[in-house]
C-alpha cells in the first residue's frame, strides 16, 4: 500500500484505488478506525443511509465534544456503515447523538477524563425489534449485528468527530486519557427486556409513552455481575445487589450521578412478587447502598467529600455514604434472558444518563435527567 497524507476534515470526498481491503488499511493508517477492520463509506452506501435517516443528508446533529466538531447526517452515516451498521439503525443513532450532547451527560468530561467509562447505547420500544436487537440471553455480550454495530458506530463518532483517541504507549497528547480503557469503549448496546419486566417499560418511568421508542445514553463502566442463586424473597436479592454496590473505589462514591441495576428476568419476577415496585426496590437500594467511612481511607475521604460535596453531610448520613443522591437515581430496568443474574452498572459519576426518544422533532424529544445543584458535581475530567 502506497502511503497517502491524510485528507483535510473539510474534504468530502476522497478517491482511494484499491479493494474493499486496501481502504480500510488506509482508513486505520490515517486513524478512522478503533483498531478493528470496518466497512469503506462509498458514495452509494452513504446516500442508502441517508436515505434512511429522520433528517436530510446535511442536517446538523449539534458538535462532538471534546474538539467540538459539527456532525451531520452524512458523517454519522458514514460512521455507521464504518462500523457495520444497516441503514434502519439510522433513527437510533440519531437520538443517541442527540441525547449525549445535553449539558448534563457531560460528554466533554467523559471524553477526556481517566475514568475508563464507556457509552452505554440502551434501546426501548419497537425500535429494538425493528432493529433486530438482542435484549435477551447473552444481550451485553457477542453474537448480534444491531447490539455490536450500533455502539461501535457511537464510539466511532466520539473519535472520529470528536477527537477522543487514546495515545499510544506514553503518549502525552491523547484526548481520551483513560488510565487502563474497557472494552467497553469498543461497544456497548443492548435492548430492554419489556415483555419479562414486571414493571412497565423505563422510557414510561422517565416520561414518555409506551408508544414510543427510546435511546438511553449514559456514561458507564463495564457491568458488574450480581450473582444469588438461593434468594427466594424480593428483600435478600435487593440486598445482595445493594452490598455489591457499596464499593469504596467507585466514581459515584465521589459524586452520585446515576447508575444503573439491570435486573435478570428471574431476579426481577422474584423481586415484584415480594411486593416492590421499581419504585420500592429503588428506595430499598438508595438506603441499603452506603459504604461505610470505615472502609475509606481517611485520604480518600477527604478527596470524595471534596468533590462530591458532602462533607457536612457525612453526620446526617450516620457515616454511610449513599452511592446515589436519590433513589431514582438508581435506574432499575429488565434485560437477559434465563438465570440468576443481575448486573450493576455504575457510571462516571459526574453525568446524568439521557433518555431521547425516535422519531420526528417535537418538545418532548429529549428528556433532561433531574439535575443536581452544579456544587454538587464537577466538570472535571480527572
Amino acid at each position: 500500500m502506497i502511503a497517502m497524507p491524510r485528507p483535510g476534515s473539510d474534504q468530502r470526498e476522497i478517491m482511494i484505488d484499491g479493494d474493499d481491503a486496501l481502504v480500510a488499511e488506509q482508513l486505520y493508517a490515517w486513524g478512522w478506525t478503533d483498531g478493528l477492520p470496518v466497512v469503506p463509506p462509498t458514495e452509494e452506501r452513504v446516500a442508502r443511509f441517508c436515505a434512511a435517516a429522520l433528517h436530510d443528508s446535511e442536517h446538523s446533529l449539534g458538535t462532538i465534544a471534546p474538539r467540538g466538531a459539527p456532525i451531520s447526517v452524512r458523517q454519522l452515516a458514514a460512521n455507521a456503515i464504518m462500523a457495520g451498521c444497516l441503514p434502519s439503525h439510522m433513527p437510533i443513532l440519531e437520538a443517541a447523538i442527540e441525547a449525549m450532547q445535553v449539558p448534563v451527560f457531560n460528554l466533554y468530561g467523559m471524553q477526556m477524563t481517566t475514568h475508563p467509562c464507556a457509552l452505554m447505547v440502551l434501546v426501548h420500544g419497537p425500535a429494538a425489534a425493528d432493529a433486530g436487537m438482542n435484549w435477551g440471553a447473552g444481550c451485553m455480550g457477542q453474537g448480534n449485528r444491531a447490539n455490536g454495530s450500533i455502539g461501535r458506530a457511537v464510539r466511532l463518532v466520539m473519535m472520529n468527530i470528536g477527537g477522543a483517541r487514546p495515545g499510544d504507549g506514553e503518549t502525552e497528547s491523547a484526548i481520551d486519557r483513560a488510565t487502563q480503557g474497557s472494552p467497553a469503549k469498543w461497544s456497548f448496546c443492548f435492548a430492554e427486556n419489556e415483555a419479562r419486566s414486571p414493571w412497565e417499560p423505563f422510557r414510561v418511568a422517565v416520561g414518555l409513552s409506551a408508544e414510543d421508542s427510546a435511546v438511553t445514553v449514559a456514561a458507564v463502566e463495564g457491568p458488574h455481575n450480581i450473582n444469588d442463586h438461593q434468594s427466594d424473597s424480593g428483600e435478600e436479592i435487593l440486598f445482595t445487589i445493594a452490598e455489591t454496590m457499596c464499593t469504596p473505589g467507585a466514581n459515584t462514591i465521589y459524586q452520585g450521578g446515576d447508575q444503573f441495576v439491570v435486573l435478570g428476568p428471574e431476579h426481577a419476577e422474584v423481586i415484584a412478587k415480594s411486593g416492590f415496585s421499581r419504585k420500592s426496590a429503588q428506595e430499598y437500594l438508595f438506603e441499603h447502598a452506603r459504604v461505610s467511612v470505615d472502609r475509606i481511607g481517611k485520604k480518600k475521604l477527604d478527596e470524595a467529600s471534596t468533590w462530591g460535596g458532602y462533607k457536612k453531610r457525612l453526620e446526617e448520613w450516620n457515616g454511610r455514604i449513599p452511592v446515589a443522591r436519590a433513589p431514582e437515581d438508581i435506574r432499575l430496568l429488565v434485560a437477559g434472558g434465563a438465570g440468576k443474574h443481575s448486573a450493576w452498572i455504575p457510571t462516571f459519576g459526574a453525568t446524568y444518563s439521557q433518555t431521547c426518544r425516535i422519531g420526528p422533532d417535537d418538545p418532548k424529544r429529549v428528556r433532561i435527567a433531574p439535575a443536581l445543584p452544579s456544587s454538587t458535581w464537577s466538570n472535571r475530567a480527572e
